[in-house]
Formats: C-alpha cells, sequence, structure tokens
C-alpha cells in the first residue's frame, strides 16, 4: 500500500505546473555573505568569491562582504580564496526565486613555506584546535537528509559514533556513553535539552525545537573536544543560527512532521538589525482523531525560536537567541493497555532559553564573545501504573541556570595563539516530587518518599589553550580547564593536549588526550545530602586518527579511541546495575539513593571509519562504520556490557541531485542489536511487575537494527516565491526493530514493544 502512495505523490510532483521549466533562465536570485578570518574573526578586504565552474563572482568590500546579484536558481558550489589564506569550496548553495541566500566563509591562515607541503582539502575545513572527532554539517545537509525530517539530532544517528537506540527518540549516546553526558550551543549560548518532551538531565527527547531554516551550520564533537566546553563527558554540539534578511521582509510556511508554522525575517529598525521569528505547531493529535495512524498516543506540542542581530558598529554585534518549547500528554489506562506502556499519567513540559552575545573584535589580532543566559526546564507529571493504577509519581520540578561565558582569543603571530576565558553557572533545583512505595529494577522494596528543596549550587571556571604552529606540517595545541563545583566544594582541573600532523599533501595525522568532568544531574542532586558529597564523574580520552584525501571532494578518517570512567554513582542494592544507563532506560524510576556509592567504572575502546563525500557535482554521501565495546564494573567487580553496547554499526547515506528541481537520498543503518537484562520470570509474575534477573544483567541482547529510509525533494520556483514538496518513507521493508521488552502486567508475562514500523513523513515549505 505506502509504495502506491509513494509512486501517487511522485506522479502528482510532475503533474504540478511546469512553468517553473519554463520560466528557469528569467528567474534569479541572489548571494551575499562575508569573509573572515577563522581565527581573529576580522573582515578580509578583497578575498575572491567565485562560482564553481562559471567566471561569476565578486570580491569582498572593506567590510569583507559580497555580493553576486541576478545568479539564476540553482544549486551551486562557491570557492572562497585569499592570498595567504587556505581556500575553501562552500557546497549546496542554493539560488532561489527573488530570494536572497546568505553565505558566510571563515578562511584560515597558512604558514605556508617554499618548501612545505600543500594539503588539499578545499571541501572540509577543520579547526587546529578540534582537528578530530568532529563532523560539520550545513543547514541544508540537514534540511534534506533522510530519516531527519529536519530534526538536526536525527541526522546524527548515521554516524558510526551515535549507538541505535530508538527511531522513536533522538536521543544521543556517543561512544558508549550515556545520554547525559552530551550538551548544545547556539551562538555560545548553552542550552541542555533542544528536544521536545525531553528526558530530565538528559539530552534527548521525541523531536527538535529548533527550525532547520535557521541553522547556518553545525560542529558536532564526538570526543577530545577543546578546553573551551566543559561540565560533559561525551559530545559537544555548537550550532550557529544564521542572521535574518538585512534587505526585506520575508515570510515561509512549513507543513511536516515536526507541526506546522511559519517564519517571518527582515530588517529592524534600521540597516543595523535584522530578526528572525519562527512559530509551530504540531498536529499529531488532529490525524489520531481523524484517522487511525497506528497510536492513540496524542502529544501536543509547540515552540517559538527567534533571533535579533544588531549590529553597533563595525567592531561590535548584539545577538540575542531564545528559544521556548511547552509540551503535553495525557493518557489513561485503556490507552497505556492499547500502547503496551508500563505507565501513563499527564505531562506538562515549559522549555526556555534566552541568551544574549557580544561579539567583540579587538583589533586584527583578537575577539571577545561574552553572553549571559537563563534556562529554564520544567516538569509538571503524574504517572500511574498501567497494572494496579496506582499514582506512583508526581513531579513538581523546576531546573534552572544562569550563565555567564566569556571567549578570548588572541594572535601574536602565525605560529603562537591563545584562547582564554571564564564561565560562571548559578544552578537552581526546585523539586516538590512524591515517589509511592515500590520495587528497584531488582525487586528489592523502596519505602515511599518526599523530596521537597530547592537546592542551589555554582560551577565556576577558568580555562585556556595555547596553540603552537611551528610549520605547516605541524599544529599543537595545549589546554586545560579548572572548575569550581560547590556542590561538592572542590575544584577539578582537566588538562588536555591535542596536535595534528601533514604526513603529505593529502593526508594528517591527528591525535588528542583530555580529562573531563561533569557533575551529577540536578534531580540525583536534590535527593539527599550524601549524594552531594560523592565525587564528580571523570573520564579520560585517548584518540589517534588519520584523514586521508581520497579526491578534492571525497575524505576518509579512521579513528581508534578510548574512554575510561570512574566515580559514577552506584547503589549498594543494586551492585551489578550501572545506575546512571538504567535511570534514563526502562527501571530508572527507583533507587536508594541513601545506598549510592561513587566506585563506578567503565570503558569503551573503539575503530570508527568515516567517508564523506561533499556534493561537488550531483552525488553526495557518507559511508560510516565502527567496532567498540563499552562495559562497565559492578560494585560486585564483575564487568558487563553496557546498554547501549551495539558492538558493530554500518551506516550509508547519500543522495543524487540531477538538477535543482529534483533529488533523490536514501539512508540505510545496521547495528548490533543492544545488551538488555532479562525478567526474574518467578519474581515478576509473583509482584506482577518487571524485575530483572540479577544473574544475568545485560547477558542478553536484542536482534540486530537495521532500516532503510528513503527521500524525494522536489522544488518549484515562481517570479515571487518558492515551493519545496518531499516524501520520505521511513523503515521502507517494515523491519520489526525491538525498542524494548516489558512486562505486561495485563498478561503477567514479558511482551515485546517494537519501534516504528513503515512510516510515510512529508513536508511543504513555501516562501514569499
Amino acid at each position: 500500500m505506502i509504495y502506491k502512495i509513494f509512486l501517487a505523490i511522485l506522479f502528482f510532483f510532475h503533474l504540478i505546473p511546469n512553468y517553473s521549466y519554463s520560466q528557469e533562465s528569467k528567474l534569479v536570485g541572489k548571494i551575499e555573505g562575508v569573509i573572515i578570518d577563522t581565527e581573529t574573526k576580522t573582515e578580509l578586504i578583497g578575498a575572491n568569491i567565485l562560482i564553481m565552474n562559471s567566471t561569476i563572482g565578486a570580491a569582498t568590500d572593506i567590510n569583507g562582504k559580497f555580493v553576486i546579484p541576478n545568479i539564476p536558481i540553482g544549486n551551486y558550489s562557491l570557492k572562497l580564496s585569499f592570498l595567504g589564506y587556505t581556500p575553501i569550496i562552500k557546497t549546496d548553495i542554493i539560488v532561489r526565486s527573488n530570494r536572497i541566500t546568505t553565505v558566510n566563509g571563515e578562511l584560515n591562515p597558512s604558514t605556508l613555506q617554499a618548501d612545505e607541503v600543500v594539503v588539499h582539502g578545499e571541501y572540509f575545513q577543520k579547526n587546529d584546535e578540534q582537528a578530530l572527532s568532529s563532523i560539520n554539517f550545513s543547514g541544508e545537509e540537514i534540511r534534506r537528509a533522510p530519516g531527519s525530517a529536519g530534526d538536526v539530532s536525527r541526522i546524527l544517528m548515521s554516524l558510526p559514533s551515535v549507538a541505535k537506540i530508538n527511531d522513536q527518540s533522538n536521543t544521543l549516546a556517543v561512544r558508549g556513553g550515556s545520554p547525559i553526558e552530551n550538551t548544545f550551543y547556539i551562538d555560545n549560548i548553552e542550552i541542555p535539552n533542544i528536544n521536545h518532551f525531553p528526558s530530565q538531565g538528559a539530552s534527548g527527547g521525541a523531536i527538535g525545537m529548533l527550525n532547520v531554516d535557521f541553522i547556518e551550520d553545525v560542529d558536532f564533537f564526538t570526543g577530545g573536544f577543546s578546553a573551551i566546553y566543559g561540565n560533559k563527558l561525551s559530545s559537544i554540539m555548537n550550532l550557529s543560527l544564521r542572521e535574518g534578511n538585512s534587505e526585506k521582509v520575508e515570510g515561509q510556511l512549513n507543513l511536516d512532521f515536526s507541526g506546522f508554522g511559519g517564519i517571518i525575517e527582515g530588517p529592524l529598525f534600521s540597516d543595523k538589525a535584522t530578526f528572525m521569528f519562527s512559530a509551530r505547531r504540531s498536529y499529531i493529535d488532529y490525524l489520531i482523531k481523524m484517522i487511525d495512524v497506528g497510536t492513540s498516543v496524542a502529544p501536543t506540542y509547540g515552540d517559538i525560536s527567534g533571533k535579533i542581530v544588531y549590529d553597533i558598529d563595525k567592531n561590535n554585534k548584539l545577538m540575542l537567541v531564545g528559544v521556548f518549547g511547552d509540551d503535553h500528554l495525557s493518557t489513561d489506562k485503556n490507552t497505556a493497555i492499547e500502547n503496551k506502556m508500563v505507565f501513563y499519567g499527564d505531562q506538562d513540559i515549559y522549555q526556555s532559553t534566552i541568551g544574549l552575545n557580544w561579539r567583540s573584535l579587538w583589533s586584527n589580532k583578537g575577539y571577545s564573545n561574552t553572553s549571559i543566559s537563563f534556562n529554564s526546564m520544567k516538569f509538571i507529571e503524574d504517572f500511574y501504573e498501567t497494572g494496579s493504577a496506582d499514582l506512583l509519581i508526581t513531579n513538581r520540578s523546576n531546573d534552572m541556570f544562569y550563565q555567564f561565558r566569556n571567549i578570548n582569543f588572541y594572535q601574536f603571530n602565525n605560529r603562537h595563539s591563545v584562547k582564554f576565558g571564564v564561565e560562571a553557572k548559578h544552578i537552581i533545583a526546585d523539586y516538590d516530587n512524591w515517589y509511592s512505595e515500590y520495587t528497584d529494577a531488582v525487586g528489592n522494596p523502596i519505602e515511599s518518599f518526599t523530596i521537597n528543596e530547592t537546592v542551589s549550587g555554582n560551577i565556576a571556571s577558568a580555562f585556556g589553550s595555547y596553540i603552537f604552529k611551528p610549520s605547516h606540517r605541524l599544529a599543537l595545541t595545549f589546554g586545560g580547564r579548572a572548575d569550581y563545583f560547590s556542590y561538592a566544594n572542590e575544584i577539578k582541573l582537566s588538562p588536555r593536549f591535542s596536535f595534528s600532523y601533514s604526513i603529505g599533501d593529502k593526508t594528517k595525522l591527528n591525535g588528542s588526550t583530555g580529562i573531563f568532568y561533569q557533575s551529577l544531574p540536578s534531580k540525583l542532586l536534590v535527593s539527599n545530602e550524601n549524594v552531594r558529597n560523592l565525587n564528580i564523574p571523570v573520564a579520560t580520552h585517548f584518540i589517534l586518527g588519520v584523514e586521508q584525501l581520497l579526491t578534492e571532494s571525497t575524505q576518509l578518517t579512521l579513528e581508534v579511541y578510548q574512554k575510561d570512567y570512574s566515580n559514577f554513582p552506584m547503589d549498594r542494592n543494586q551492585p551489578g546495575i550501572f545506575l546512571i544507563d538504567e535511570a534514563y532506560n526502562t527501571q530508572g524510576f527507583y533507587f536508594n539513593t541513601n545506598e549510592l556509592v561513587d566506585n563506578g567504572v567503565a570503558q569503551t575502546r573503539g575503530v570508527e571509519l568515516t567517508i564523506q563525500k561533499k556534493l561537488a557535482e550531483d552525488f553526495y554521501g557518507l559511508i560510516g562504520a565502527s567496532y567498540f565495546q563499552a562495559k562497565y564494573k559492578g560494585l560486585d567487580n564483575t564487568w558487563r556490557d553496557r546498554i547501549y553496547d551495539n558492538r558493530f554499526i554500518f551506516s550509508a547515506e547519500g543522495g543524487y541531485k540531477p538538477n535543482y528541481f529534483w533529488e533523490f537520498s536514501m539512508r540505510w543503518i545496521y547495528a548490533g542489536g543492544r545488551p538488555y537484562t532479562p525478567f526474574n520470570i518467578g519474581e515478576s509474575q509473583k509482584l506482577n511487575r518487571g524485575v530483572l534477573d540479577e544473574n544475568r544483567i545485560n547477558g542478553e541482547r536484542y536482534d540486530a537494527y537495521h532500516s532503510l529510509n528513503l527521500r524525494v525533494d522536489k522544488r518549484f520556483a515562481f517570479s515571487g516565491s518558492n515551493l519545496v514538496l518531499y516524501l520520505s518513507v521511513w523503515n521502507v521493508y517494515n523491519r520489526k526493530n525491538v525498542a524494548t521488552i516489558y512486562w505486561d502486567q495485563t498478561e503477567n508475562k514479558p511482551d515485546v514493544v517494537y519501534q516504528w514500523g513503515m512510516l510515510p513523513i512529508f513536508g511543504v515549505e513555501y516562501e514569499f
């Protein structure tokens, strides 16, 4: 049935007027942007911008700006170059009818001497400070990715660094770590979660809150990241939002998987300010009321985001960023039984982030970014046990923090530079929670308890990096952080080191090591004084990698890594359970905080291969493969696999773009089955509640995961507007991938919950 729908919509795409083809030569757009120095952020005057495979181009003016007008609509690549700098090529530049396409570029200074090598990598630009365990995606690459539906987190699911957990969530488990070990930055403003229906204290959720059309590009760091980032153990996602149209007011209407809504942008008050504003609301609840979509769970959610940019003068710029979301879900016992839910109830979640960043250029030698921000994540939840209908939890909590963040860069000369700064974060955890008597994961009884407390604390940090480039071949970075955690009343030092060495004109050897600390989530810290006295979890990263250019637009990266963890909380009543993992899996509601100790240790070792092909002509793609083992040692001194240990991951993603109007893409992922703990059948049947078998903790594995996603995009161009339609089918061959095995209290036996089956996704974007 689904393939018939797919073919019918393709036919419909083809039938929509060929007006766009016949008018193609008459429809034009414009490219403009700013070219700056990557390190000092100063504008480059006289930099060259050339449209590849053409003679059309421009040069930057005294403000580093350029404009290329009257470009026929199409898909282009731009080459950016300047004397004394390494040129780069920007792909996926979409020129639309009567629209401005903004392309900003940053060029790396070259210290090339006459006898030194030239590294050709114009399609792949990396900062010497983060030369490995990083990948970059443009906003267009995120928008069109099959299986992502415009969700910035879901595009990362194709990376070999990210475990394959559940298609119904965009949770990131990076290199064997748990979902609490990641964070996000938007224009130098930290935001703990960018998703609807977030997991409290973790980084995952159901669907992203950010409008993908706001995103300029994304850098994702999976290990060994710079000293400017702290308080996380596994990964950093750094997002840059574009600026609004500076010449005229424009709008866009969207209807897609994330909801329906619109964007408005344009100049604000004067030629020095611009704005962007987006608002969306879900429509799944409407669909469920009208048709059978395979579930009776009807969540509602919405989000608002915006950015205002004000150019004070040539050297000073203010950026105000806001992201707000609200999520609501109400389910009853019948709905829970029908959808195989262990718990049901009411959820109201409110998230807000607002921050102001000031970028100041000191001279042609340095700059600073200084931000102040406020984050709030408020939960109002009541959960009931499906089998007994007993109230289990009332959650009235609000996790908040105020943050000051300052980063500075100064370049002494082409060989010596420093990056340094400070952070101050004031955290407030306000909890009024009640937990009924229950059992923990292995069946131990837990008495009812109440948490009615407001706990505040501070994290103060100073950090710095010294970047030394003795030659064009070699770059060394010596860095470190000093973090003060008021909960533990401790100062932690985190030394870090990385290097990048060019072996030949197409090969680089990169390495990194460092120590990383992270405070425990607020929902643990508020539980009692004992938890706040535990040692702070720490991880040590060791990474070695090779980059090889296969062609000008194709790069192979091979990395080996090891992560050693210690000081993780463990429950003496559940000595074989790795608490942090289970707390964000199915058994995480109950554990005895009075029995927590900080003896948990873990380790991940792995090797990753990535081949990335940029869109130089009409084809692009990414192939990734990894083999790794993530394990931990319980309080019983037994080593076991962690629940995010897929062991083997392979993914292939790519697309074919024959012209401006059509694009065809696919993504296929295969991953080994994740470990899980089977139930103790006798004890579970006695309690009619899932009780894990302590003798087989993570001793079984789900079947292997694999899934194919297909997508087709069709563009239409008109004299004053543009239209994009896309159709995507997730899990095309309807693979039954296991999400979890749960205890069915209606039948008093274990049962299986599967991930999404074959799922059609469509989207409409109308620009005017």
